[in-house]
């Protein structure tokens, strides 16, 4: 006897779900030398692939396809971080974390860098694209983070099909599309983030507890990405805060030209449009523990029902409308920007 139409409608709708596999949160890892064998060491700048029993090349992603996708890939240039990639993953971005050269300050010099004010921005456009920028380090382009993205990007797309990630690699297949990418990190991972975005166009950075390179000008150079697409958020009580290194990196990028400095916990969502973040949330007054309470983990403060104080902080650095920006305002004079002089 011949199925009647309802009957054939609800067989397929089984056979569907059969074949889905379920929506829910994806996290995955693999090894950069893994991945791509043209992937080398460098030891020479404490680059290195580590042990199988230690791997030091333990490259993470997250994606949640119970969420809506946003169409924007996170690189998080920084040691991995588990609870903002929950988060992100959270607003409907994918989210990566690359291994690249990071350890290499104690190797090229102790103290101040050379006389050089572009020394450590050419190691860092190296370190991102693997193209000769510095007579410093020797970088290249599989051991970059353009080409470990890429490559990393391509793994999870085989792996992870449900993840939809080939929407991120650029037609011809050759490399990513950085239109679609948002990249941030903290500290150096901040640093190099910013510098890669002045010369590499990209949806968005976000910058925990930087830019550093207190004795360069790279943040005043022409930008690939426009000054609006970066936003910044630090703690007061952070070292590169009151030394003026943050402040000084905010006022060469130009982020007073889209808003006022804003205190998070004083100014309610959306913080008046601003690129420039505060917070003077208790770290119990230790300058280490501010430098990370930024982001969340151990260090972010909470409120007295655990919660952490600044979910629509991050919600608003990642996902906030670029076109959207507070009134320009100048320069603050106060801030020391010679820093090479005292």
């Amino acid at each position: 006897m011949p199925l009647r139409p309802l009957a054939l409608f609800l067989l397929s709708l089984s056979v569907l779900s059969a074949a889905e596999p379920a929506a829910k949160r994806h996290d995955l890892k693999a090894r950069a030398s893994k991945i791509d064998r043209k992937a080398r060491e460098h030891p020479e700048i404490g680059f290195v692939f580590g042990t199988d029993a230690k791997p030091a090349d333990l490259q993470h992603a997250c994606v949640d396809t119970r969420v809506p996708s946003r169409g924007k890939l996170v690189i998080w240039l920084m040691g991995h971080n588990q609870p903002l990639f929950e988060r992100v993953a959270g607003y409907g971005l994918h989210a990566i974390q690359v291994h690249y050269a990071s350890g290499w300050f104690g190797k090229l010099y102790g103290g101040p860098p050379p006389a050089d004010d572009l020394f450590l921005s050419k190691i860092r456009l190296e370190a991102a694209t693997g193209e000769d920028f510095s007579k410093a380090v020797e970088i290249p382009k599989p051991d970059g983070i353009m080409e470990r993205s890429f490559q990393f990007v391509k793994w999870l797309d085989r792996e992870n099909p449900q993840g939809k990630w080939k929407q991120f690699i650029a037609p011809g297949g050759r490399g990513l599309n950085w239109d679609k990418v948002i990249l941030c990190g903290i500290s150096h991972g901040s640093t190099t983030a910013a510098r890669m975005a002045k010369h590499v166009k990209v949806d968005r950075v976000v910058m925990f507890s930087g830019p550093r390179d207190q004795h360069e000008v790279w943040q005043s150079l022409p930008s690939a990405t426009p000054g609006n697409r970066f936003f910044g958020f630090t703690h007061v009580l952070d070292d590169g805060w009151k030394n003026d290194h943050y402040p000084r990196s905010w006022q060469l990028l130009k982020l007073q030209d889209f808003g006022p400095l804003v205190d998070v916990d004083a100014t309610p969502f959306p913080y008046g449009n601003s690129r420039r973040l505060i917070t003077e949330a208790d770290v119990k007054n230790d300058p280490k523990r501010a430098h990370n309470a930024v982001i969340p983990g151990g260090p972010a403060p909470k409120a007295k029902d655990g919660k952490y104080l600044h979910e629509e902080v991050w919600r608003y650095l990642f996902t906030h409308p670029t076109e959207a920006t507070g009134k320009p305002v100048p320069p603050d004079p106060k801030v020391r920007m010679d820093q090479r002089t005292r």
